[in-house]
C-alpha cells in the first residue's frame, strides 16, 4: 500500500471524508480473514482422527453406552494455541508486506484464553457429576447450548466476534452469526448412536466435518472477496 499527498483545498469536510476513506482502506488492507478461517477449518478437520481413535467407549448388555472423548481433550488445547499463533504470524507478515499495522493481538489473546476455557469446563463438569448423580431424564436445553458454547467449535465462534470488532467487517459478522447458529442451535454436536462403536464415533465426527467444511468455504469466500478488493 502506498500513500500520496491529499489535497483537500482547505475544505475541512472534504479533508475529514478523505481521512475516513483512507482509514477504511487501511482497515481493509489489514484484513486476513481468509487465513484465520483456513487455519481454524484445517484444525477442526485435523481434530477428527484424535477424537475418533482417542474416544473411550464402554457399552453395556442393555445396549446403553458410556463414552469419554479423551482424544479431543488432549488435542484441542495445544492445537488452539498453535492455530492462533499461526494466525497472528500470518496477519503480521501480511501487514509488513503491505506497509500497514496489524491489530491481531487481541484476537490471538482471546483465542489463547479459549484454549483454557474448554479443558476447564470439561474438568468442572467431570468433578460435578463425580459427586452428583447423572440425571435420568433429558438435560435442559440451555445446558446443551452452554455445553456446545464451551466446546472448541463454540469457542472459535466467540473468538471470531473479536476479529469482527478488530476488522470492522460486516461480512465476517454475518458469517460468524450463521456459524454460531449452526454450532449452538442446529448441529447435534454431542449426540451419537447407542451402538455399535462405529456409529457412536461417526455421530461425533460428522458435525465436526461439516463445521470444518463451513470454515474452509468461508475462507475461500473471503479470499475471493479480498482479491476483488
Amino acid at each position: 500500500m502506498t500513500t500520496n499527498p491529499i489535497s483537500a483545498d482547505g475544505d475541512p469536510r472534504r479533508m475529514l471524508a478523505e481521512v475516513r476513506a483512507l482509514s477504511r482502506r487501511v482497515r481493509v488492507d489489514q484484513r486476513m480473514t481468509w487465513a484465520a478461517l483456513l487455519v481454524l477449518g484445517a484444525t477442526t478437520l485435523l481434530a477428527i482422527p484424535f477424537d475418533w481413535f482417542g474416544m473411550r467407549v464402554d457399552c453395556h448388555a442393555d445396549g446403553s453406552c458410556e463414552f469419554a472423548r479423551n482424544g479431543m481433550l488432549y488435542f484441542w488445547p495445544a492445537a488452539m494455541l498453535l492455530a492462533y499463533a499461526v494466525i497472528a504470524v500470518c496477519y503480521v507478515r501480511a501487514a509488513r508486506a503491505r506497509g500497514v499495522g496489524a491489530r491481531v493481538l487481541p484476537y490471538a489473546i482471546t483465542g489463547a484464553v479459549t484454549a483454557v476455557v474448554f479443558p476447564a469446563a470439561w474438568l468442572a463438569v467431570f468433578l460435578y457429576f463425580r459427586s452428583h448423580p447423572y440425571p435420568d431424564g433429558p438435560l435442559p436445553y440451555w445446558y446443551l447450548v452452554l455445553d456446545r458454547l464451551v466446546m472448541p467449535w463454540g469457542m472459535i465462534g466467540v473468538a471470531l466476534l473479536v476479529l469482527v470488532w478488530l476488522e470492522r467487517n460486516l461480512a465476517l459478522l454475518a458469517f460468524t452469526a450463521g456459524y454460531l447458529a449452526l454450532v449452538l442451535l442446529i448441529l447435534p454436536m454431542n449426540d451419537g448412536f447407542a451402538s455399535p462403536h462405529f456409529s457412536l464415533r461417526a455421530g461425533m465426527a460428522l458435525p465436526q466435518v461439516l463445521i470444518g467444511l463451513v470454515l474452509l468455504l468461508g475462507a475461500a469466500g473471503f479470499a475471493r472477496a479480498g482479491r476483488r478488493q
